[in-house]
This record gives structure tokens, C-alpha cells and sequence, in this order.
């Protein structure tokens, strides 16, 4: 008798014991879903900026040729804002040689309705430089003073952590 009962031991994991790494998955996957949503919005923006260095290369071409900024799309030899579109990116225009991406179609709402703008400027040596965002001129340069592009801060803003290090103020 004594050899059944050590027979009939059951092993395994307990209700209790199973109940608590549920609750630590969920625990960790309340932890990691933000974090995830941040990096996709952030994969989304970098898309516009993808997308802006043809009109960013167009702008610079013309500064060269021309030692003045482009007025528009048109004139920086770039199709026209609402035909410059992507999976997250509804226009990029130009204006004054400042570019400014505008952000919707499948874009997270968080960014939907959002510009980021890059402003030209140009070194001591004449080379064209660019500042992203809310970020300041390298030392030296001096920005174009007709640029209209837009620093992210409009009636849908773009916070801080979406953008790149290099367009934070």
C-alpha cells in the first residue's frame, strides 16, 4: 500500500503558481506596450525626414546656383507638396528654402495633423547647413531669414521624445 501512494504523486505547477506568472507577464507587458508605441511613432517621423532630403538636396542645389532660397516647391524643382506623399507623410513644402513635413494618412494619431520643419542656413565657408526642429544653428552658422518652416510647434504638436536627438531643443 505504502508503494501506491508514492506512486500517485502528481507533479506540475500549482493554480497559485501559475496565477502569478500571469500576472508577472502582464506586469511586463503593461511596461513594454508604451515604450513600443513611443518607438513606432518615432519610425514614423523618420519617414518625413526620409522623404525631405530630395527637397532638402533640391533646396541646397539651388541656394548654390542661385545664392538665394527657393520660394516654393515649384522653383526648387520638387513636385508640388500634396503629390510628395508617404504612408505617413501628407505634403512636404517648400518655402523661403525652409522645408516643412506635414504628418497624417496612417500616421499615429499622436503625430497626425504635425509639422516638423528643417530651416537652411548656411556655414562661414557658404556650405549649406540645416536645423531640425526645435534644434539651434551649429556655431557659426547664420539661418535664412525668409524661411517659413514651421519648428514643430503647431496646433498638433510634436513632442520632444518623437523627434531625433538631433531636432530636440
Amino acid at each position: 500500500m505504502l508503494k501506491n501512494l508514492s506512486q500517485s504523486v502528481q507533479k506540475g505547477f500549482t493554480l497559485i503558481e501559475l496565477m502569478i506568472v500571469v500576472a508577472i507577464i502582464g506586469i511586463l507587458a503593461a511596461i513594454a506596450i508604451p515604450a513600443y508605441q513611443d518607438y513606432v511613432v518615432r519610425s514614423q517621423v523618420t519617414e518625413g525626414l526620409s522623404m525631405a532630403g530630395a527637397a532638402k538636396a533640391s533646396v541646397a542645389e539651388f541656394y548654390a546656383n542661385r545664392g538665394q532660397w527657393p520660394t516654393n516647391n515649384d522653383t526648387a524643382g520638387i513636385g508640388t507638396n500634396t503629390n510628395i506623399k508617404g504612408k505617413y507623410v501628407t505634403s512636404i513644402n517648400v518655402a523661403g528654402g525652409g522645408i516643412t513635413v506635414t504628418f497624417g494618412g496612417d500616421a499615429n494619431s499622436a503625430i497626425s495633423g504635425a509639422t516638423l520643419g528643417l530651416t537652411p542656413g548656411s556655414s562661414a565657408n557658404g556650405d549649406v547647413v540645416w536645423k531640425c526642429g526645435r534644434s539651434n544653428f551649429a556655431s557659426g552658422a547664420v539661418g535664412s531669414g525668409t524661411s517659413s518652416a514651421t519648428d514643430g510647434i503647431t496646433s498638433a504638436t510634436l513632442l520632444n521624445k518623437y523627434l531625433p536627438s538631433s531636432c530636440r531643443g
